[in-house]
């Protein structure tokens, strides 16, 4: 199963004021503004919008003769009427219809007071960032992110001196050196992610020296090790560094000289060997996130002398450690500091101790993937800031916690593929009002609440499979208005399939009934992506399904009829997986199968099919085709 990671972005960011005070300056300067604009600027304005592609007449207030000021993303200074802000990000959704186009033009050059200029998340189709951007001498903030900008970044943004944010990430841009940064002597905040700066062997000496910059992102770049680099003299003023998504096999040892750094984001790289014992030198480090990498051996000691840790991200390496000893260790460092601790997919052992219920800020808590066992502390009741919880695939044993009621905060918990036994009562979930995700399959558990039982949540994700849940179909699901998710198989159920539940107030993406002994018929299912009920006991025609269905498995059930109406819908395009098997199915296999091209796994064995195999089958091509076991003749058609 995947796991779940962190996978936002980084938790601290020293340029949230960059952010808000153009949107409130826009607010109050737009709304206070009383002059109008200066004509030349106005005239700019307008030669820069006639070059422009705009789908959703986004600049519709951009008018002859009218007041500048007084347009929609132009902020204008309140006492001399120059334009100083232009914001023109498009927003994030929808996105298509409102991203602008076209060309950039030079009248920009116009506004000679222009401090602010975001073209970010608009559709610029792969021309180059302008030239002359690098004349607009007043900038100090520039967003082109997300903008589908292509081609190299022009050197000459290194002439703006007073510039203090430049953002160009995700767009399809590459240096061959980053020495023009050097020139950005006012710059705080840097963000190059996903530029190919493969041959810009300078970046860590550049970015690394850099007297003002705060913070650096240059996440999937392309970066790999300079063997020939020792060490550089570092800024002191770097406190947020990320070098994620790249080719690192080790950790730059420059980076142990930023003793001012507060976050480090290497995740995804190729670092391996043990975890560097330097790290404690960073004194004031607040996130540390290493995951995926192929890091081995154990947690060095020197990590547990960060006072001030709260992310700790390890997951997806090769560390071999006993989690007691992890969380004795941790309590004594960051105790009251510690939000986040993911360390999924590793080498653990031992078992989870009372310690864990002592950091009383931890809201994350990923240990998935490991062999930790033994039972759950009832300690985790204590941890009342607690939101995500998983130790899915483990070899926890004993019951659940009945403290786990008490987590009013809990939004996931995951706790598959263990060996937890005993009987769940309704108190175990009596004030998780938070809850959206609870995936608890393949554990020893019983769970049968009273028929009036309304839980106090509402889930989007339910995994129940293999608990035993009673012979009647928990009536409890009635009240999940949200579910997108439900997994309730191998859990004893010998019931018909309830109108209620066909008539539930929600789509599922995912369906799971599988191996049950449910019983009745079925004429219709609102699920989006995959249904499993095989192994029941369904009868008469085959449900009618949603034309996004891609995996429909009804194999060992007695289904009845002919398959004519479901191959036959032209709407169902987007199937890969279909399983009729050991059904009751009569007639000829209908020779309309010329829709069905993303068909890979086709499975109608053990039916009473008969006829000639039709020629339109050929279209599937499936990697895996059975028939066998009907009455019927003929050869498998070639594409």
């Amino acid at each position: 199963m995947a796991i779940a990671t962190m996978t936002t972005a980084l938790p601290i960011s020293f340029f949230p004021f960059l952010l808000l005070i153009p949107a409130i300056c826009f607010t109050i300067c737009h709304a206070n503004s009383n002059l109008l604009c200066i004509q030349n600027e106005r005239e700019a304005l307008l030669k820069f919008k006639n070059h422009l592609i705009d789908p959703s007449n986004r600049l519709s207030s951009w008018v002859e003769g009218g007041d500048c000021c007084k347009w929609i993303g132009v902020v204008c200074h309140n006492l001399t009427g120059h334009v100083h802000q232009l914001h023109l990000a498009a927003p994030l959704s929808p996105y298509e219809q409102s991203a602008l186009g076209g060309k950039i033009n030079p009248s920009l050059l116009e506004l000679n007071h222009l401090r602010t200029l975001d073209l970010s998340n608009n559709n610029f189709s792969s021309i180059h960032i302008p030239k002359f951007f690098g004349l607009l001498e007043s900038l100090t903030y520039l967003n082109l992110s997300r903008a589908q900008f292509q081609g190299a970044i022009p050197h000459n943004l290194g002439n703006l001196s007073k510039l203090q944010y430049l953002d160009l990430r995700g767009n399809d841009l590459k240096s061959e050196s980053l020495q023009w940064v050097s020139g950005l002597s006012s710059l705080q905040y840097l963000d190059l992610s996903y530029a190919n700066l493969s041959k810009a062997t300078d970046w860590l000496q550049v970015t690394f020296k850099h007297p003002s910059l705060l913070e650096l992102h240059l996440s999937a770049c392309i970066l790999e090790d300079d063997p020939y680099l020792i060490s550089v003299n570092s800024s002191k003023s770097l406190a947020v560094l990320d070098l994620s998504w790249n080719s690192l096999s080790s950790v730059p040892k420059s980076i142990f000289s930023l003793h001012g750094l507060v976050s480090i984001d290497l995740r995804f790289n190729s670092l391996d060997g043990p975890i560097p014992d330097y790290f404690g030198n960073i004194s004031f480090l607040e996130v540390l996130d290493l995951h995926q990498n192929s890091l081995s051996s154990s947690i060095p000691n020197s990590l547990y002398s960060l006072n001030h840790l709260r992310f700790l991200h390890l997951s997806s390496n090769k560390i071999g450690q006993d989690i007691s000893e992890i969380l004795q260790s941790l309590s004594r460092c960051c105790l009251g500091s510690l939000e986040s601790l993911n360390m999924a997919d590793n080498q653990l052992s031992g078992h989870l101790t009372y310690q864990l219920g002592q950091f009383k800020n931890l809201s994350y808590l990923s240990l998935a993937q490991n062999n930790i066992s033994g039972p759950i502390p009832s300690s985790i009741g204590e941890l009342s800031s607690l939101k995500y919880f998983d130790v899915s695939e483990n070899q926890l044993n004993g019951t659940f916690p009945l403290c786990f009621g008490q987590l009013e905060s809990l939004e996931t918990l995951d706790f598959v593929y263990n060996l937890l036994e005993g009987v769940v009562i309704e108190t175990h979930f009596s004030k998780l009002t938070r809850l959206t995700t609870l995936k608890a399959s393949h554990n020893r558990l019983s769970f049968e609440p009273n028929s009036s039982w309304i839980p106090p949540f509402q889930c989007q994700i339910i995994e129940l499979g293999h608990w035993h849940l009673g012979s009647k179909f928990p009536l409890w699901l009635k009240f999940q208005k949200e579910l997108s998710s439900l997994d309730i198989s191998h859990v004893g159920i010998s019931d018909v399939m309830p109108t209620w539940f066909l008539n539930l107030p929600t789509q599922f993406e995912y369906l799971n009934l599988s191996y049950n002994q449910l019983n009745g018929g079925i004429s219709y299912l609102n699920v989006t992506n995959s249904i499993d009920l095989s192994s029941n006991r369904f009868t008469g025609p085959l449900p009618r399904v949603l034309s996004t269905l891609r995996y429909l498995f009804l194999s060992n059930n007695s289904f009845s009829g002919s398959l004519s109406e479901l191959i036959c819908n032209p709407s169902l395009k987007e199937m890969v997986a279909l399983y009729i098997d050991i059904n009751l199915l009569t007639g000829e296999i209908p020779d309309c199968w010329n829709h069905w091209e993303n068909l890979s796994y086709l499975n109608l064995g053990n039916n009473n099919l008969t006829g000639k195999i039709p020629p339109t089958l050929g279209y599937t091509n499936p990697c895996m085709l059975n028939l066998r076991n009907n009455s019927m003749f003929g050869e498998l058609p070639s594409t």
